[in-house]
């Protein structure tokens, strides 16, 4: 997204501009303290109240407000920071301070730091298997993946497994930085021995203090499967453009199971409905995997779909699909206006600043790059302060 802000001045550009970064955490309380803005611009509140001293935020929400008797920012609505950014890092707000007589600019970046709010959490509370007492050791069950929003040592870090009489757990890293869980068999099964067994599944995170999820696992053994069926690839890549209409193929996947008739037999499903990505795509019996909903380049640029495999016999496989969706020239510049002088003297000087204004297009690349025009045989000039 390209972001400029403009100068409009008599011939050149002579504004001080300056810059101002602060760091707080996620879930401040309204009217919490960010940081002395006057004295970190070292300016007085005489010049702050005299020069009509304002927040402009563009078209962004405003989460923090200026109190101008005192010179400070402060929390005007309580942030989420994975509302507001998701698994984007680093998440900040970006706006600006402007002062009138004379005007000036002051640009101002809020980074947001995580805390660790959100425990891991499983979309259903237990999970069952049929699985054949033929099924040979190192056979492997794919579980359901948590979903913890928050990111570093606050999100999902380990699962564990208990108890491990007849299963083990194994992860493996993804490409998106969430890890794959299969329970795999260590122990043959016997039925006749023992026909239902249950496990607890649990995922913790990093964070102090400590937070974690559990999923109960309930096993049924049943007569004979030998085979799990097998993905052709373990990842797929596709791309879809942002302006995609509901119904579009995206890919065709495929899984083979050498089991003959029922035993055979494959379903797709997508892994973990609990992510909203798998509510803008599903998957055929067919395994063409459908665009269900919509996207937007500037919201997101790829997505990690997980998929699995099942046969008849609870067997099962897993890949993931890696999509990259592309840009498209939809969106129209926008100007707005920050400040403006209500009138300027004839005898203004060569450098004058008469008004202060925000053009934004959010398209990627040269697609969002703007050419701001002003006319030409105009006493005035206009100048870029930042990107």
């Amino acid at each position: 997204m390209k972001r400029q802000v403009l100068l409009i001045s008599i011939f050149c550009f002579g504004c001080v501009i300056g810059q101002v970064s602060y760091s707080i955490p996620e879930e401040m309380t309204k009217g919490s303290l960010v940081g002395n803005i006057a004295q970190d611009l070292g300016l007085d509140l005489k010049r702050f109240k005299a020069g009509k001293a304002r927040l402009y935020t563009g078209d962004s929400a405003q989460f923090i407000e200026l109190n101008k008797e005192r010179g400070v920012l402060l929390i005007k609505e309580k942030i989420d920071r994975e509302a507001l950014c998701r698994h984007t890092t680093p998440c900040a707000l970006h706006f600006q301070i402007t002062l009138e007589n004379p005007l000036e600019l002051f640009p101002v970046t809020v980074e947001i730091t995580d805390i660790n709010d959100n425990a891991p959490v499983f979309q259903k509370d237990e999970r069952i298997f049929e699985i054949s007492e033929s099924a040979a050791v190192g056979s492997k069950f794919m579980l359901e993946k948590a979903i913890d929003p928050d990111i570093g040592k606050n999100g999902l870090q380990r699962y564990t497994l208990n108890p491990t009489d007849n299963f083990i757990l194994k992860s493996h890293p993804q490409s998106d930085g969430s890890k794959k869980v299969e329970m795999i068999l260590q122990k043959q099964l016997d039925r006749e021995k023992q026909e239902h067994t249950s496990l607890i599944l649990t995922a913790e995170d990093g964070g102090e203090p400590q937070m974690t999820g559990t999923m109960q696992i309930h096993v049924t053994v049943l007569d004979v499967n030998d085979n799990a069926p097998v993905f052709s690839q373990a990842i797929y890549k596709a791309a879809i453009t942002e302006n995609s209409e509901k119904g579009t193929l995206v890919i065709k996947v495929a899984a083979s199971d050498a089991d003959s008739g029922v035993n055979g037999n494959v379903t797709y499903v997508v892994g973990n409905s609990m992510d909203p990505v798998s509510k803008l795509f599903y998957i055929t019996r067919n395994g063409d995997v459908i665009l269900d909903g919509p996207i937007d380049y500037e919201r997101e640029k790829i997505f990690h779909l997980d998929i699995e495999a099942i046969d008849q016999g609870g067997l099962s496989d897993s890949s993931k699909i890696i999509i990259d969706v592309s840009d498209v020239n939809d969106n129209s510049p926008s100007v707005n206006m920050i400040s403006t002088s209500d009138s300027v003297p004839e005898n203004s000087a060569v450098n004058t600043v008469i008004a202060l204004m925000s053009v934004n297009d959010p398209d990627s690349e040269n697609k969002g790059k703007v050419n701001c025009f002003i006319n030409e045989n105009s006493p005035f000039n206009i100048k870029f302060t930042s990107n």
